[in-house]
Formats: C-alpha cells, structure tokens, sequence
C-alpha cells in the first residue's frame, strides 16, 4: 500500500525527502546534544585536514539509516542494494573505531561492488561486467576522498540523487523514490555540514553513498532509466577530481591512499581561504552537469555523448586555471 502511495502519488518524491531530511536531522542533532557524537568517532585535524578542530565524524549515522529504512519501505526491487549498503556501513564504522587494514575493506568493497553488480545485470558481457565493478569500487572510495571541506559530500548527495530521482520518475519510479529518500537525507546533513561545519560524513556516511551512486546508477542504466553516460555525468565533479588527482600521485610514484591536500577542492580552500565560496562553486558545477545530463536525456545519441565529452572538457579547464592560480600562489 505504501509502495502504491509513492508510485503514483505526485507529491510522492517530496515527501520521501522531506520524510529522509526530518529522519537524519533528528538522529544527527540527538547525537550532538547528547554528546554521544563525540563517543563514536572523530575527526582528528592532520597534513589532509582542512580544518583545525577535532569534528565528529557522524554524518552517515543519520544518513545511512534515513535512506535504507525509506529505500526498505518505498522501493522493495531495491532492498538488496540498501542491504549491500548497510554492510558497508558496517565495516567502515569498524574501521573509523579500530583501523581495519587496507585489504580488509577493499575486499569488502570488491566483494559488495560484484554482487551488485551481478544481481543487476541484464544484457552485460562478462569483461564489461568486471571493468563495471572497478569503476563502482573506485566511486565507493572517491567519494570517501571529497569528504574533506564543508558542505561538499552533502551537496554532491543533494545534487547527484535528485537528478537519479528526476530522470527515474517516468519508467522507475521505485529508483526514483530511493534516490529522492539519498538526496533528502543528505540535505539533512548538510544543514549541520554547510558552515560551520558541527559534523562530517565518516567513513560510515561517504562509503556507502559512493557505493548507492555507483550501484543505483548500474541498475538505472540496466532497467532503461537512462543511457550508461549519465551517473558519470551527474558525478562529474567528484569524479574528475578524484581521478585527476589519483593519477597524478600514481604518476609520481606516491601512495595515494595516504593523507595529502592535493585535490583540486582542498587547493581551492587554502587559495580561498573560505570553506563556503568553495562549496558555492562546486554547487555550480553540480548544478550545471546535472541540467545538462537531464536535458540530454532528450537528445540524440550522438549529441549525448558530445556533450558527456564537452563536460569533461569544461571540468579540465576548470582544473588547469585552479592550478594556474596554485602555482603563482606557490611562487609569491
């Protein structure tokens, strides 16, 4: 019956997020006034840290329960991503209290990734199917790797799972009720993210985002929701500037897993010296790529994928200025 409610109810998508944003604020500010968000894990300020107070790390134990409990109850075909999730979940609250190993969590990233992949795979040759679940495992972690200025995980949330949430509601409308309950839970947390920022994601919050933009958009893109091109243009932002910077300590010979202030949003913040004006442009590319992924969904095929390619070529302008104002910065 509620299923029913939200399938065909106009206003269905709204309150979803309105039900995920009320749900996640509440959780979060029980754990700040009581203080038990001090207990769970924080944020201890090192060489990444772009800031320079302790800040608890407790944003995904209101956004994680918010989304999977609406996915659980608006979107059923969905339950076993929201289940994949939560495991997630798990481990990395395990690894934000106790340190697990590299190789303890990115097995199981790979081994959560590749049943999500599996168990929603239609018409995929099996060495696409494997080149699909790296690409997943790398969003599950980048999105872990941009939760480090105020208000930028939680916008990416707001801005990357309304756009699944609009271009899902005419041929999904259980994928488009469980990326408004994401997108609604992440503007919960970014009223206590945006500035100042009284929380963080956490491993336990950006882990499992990454991993339902990543599985949400295989399964989208499997169920005819939308071409292949648009999760990778809705998560422009992140993605280029993840890779970019990964593939450059790559190229250096440097551990990228280790601590570091080289992504494109952590030079801006120290060119800026403002948290917000960073958020602010950010907000603008997400905004700009998810009405052209939305407006593309109505083009040809062609024309879709110029302007996939013509995105990524704004975004790489967009990096080669920042690090033009980076190195006269290093100079002076």
């Amino acid at each position: 019956m509620l299923n029913n409610l939200y399938q065909h109810s106009p206003f269905s998508l709204l309150a979803t997020a309105a039900i995920a944003l009320v749900l996640c604020l509440a959780i979060l500010v029980t754990l700040l006034r009581t203080g038990w968000a001090w207990d769970i894990a924080v944020d201890i300020p090192n060489q990444r840290s772009l800031h320079v107070r302790p800040v608890p790390r407790v944003g995904g134990w209101g956004v994680v329960p918010a989304s999977l409990l609406l996915i659980a109850l608006c979107a059923p075909s969905l339950r076993w991503i929201a289940f994949g999730a939560a495991i997630l979940a798990v481990v990395s609250q395990i690894d934000d209290r106790r340190d697990l190993s590299a190789r303890v969590r990115f097995a199981a990233h790979v081994i959560v990734v590749g049943v999500a992949v599996s168990t929603s795979v239609v018409d995929v040759a099996w060495w696409f199917a494997a080149v699909l679940v790296v690409a997943l495992v790398w969003l599950v972690n980048l999105y872990n790797f941009m939760d480090g200025s105020n208000g930028l995980a939680g916008g990416m949330t707001v801005f990357g799972f309304a756009s699944y949430a609009i271009a899902a509601a005419p041929s999904q409308p259980e994928l488009a009720a469980a990326a408004a309950a994401v997108a609604g839970a992440g503007l919960g947390f970014l009223v206590l993210n945006f500035n100042p920022a009284r929380i963080f994601l956490g491993d336990m919050g950006s882990i499992p985002l990454g991993f339902l933009a990543g599985a949400l958009g295989f399964w989208g893109w499997q169920h005819e929701a939308w071409p292949i091109w648009f999760p990778a243009l809705v998560f422009a932002p992140f993605i280029a500037d993840a890779t970019v910077t990964l593939l450059r300590r790559l190229a250096r010979g440097e551990k990228f897993w280790q601590a570091h202030r080289e992504h494109y949003y952590q030079r801006l913040v120290q060119l800026c010296g403002t948290h917000v004006r960073v958020a602010l442009i950010y907000y603008c590319l997400m905004l700009a790529g998810s009405a052209i992924a939305l407006f593309a969904l109505h083009l040809s095929t062609l024309t879709q994928w110029l302007a996939v390619v013509c995105w990524y070529a704004a975004l790489g302008l967009v990096g080669w200025r920042i690090d033009c104002l980076w190195r006269s910065a290093s100079r002076s």
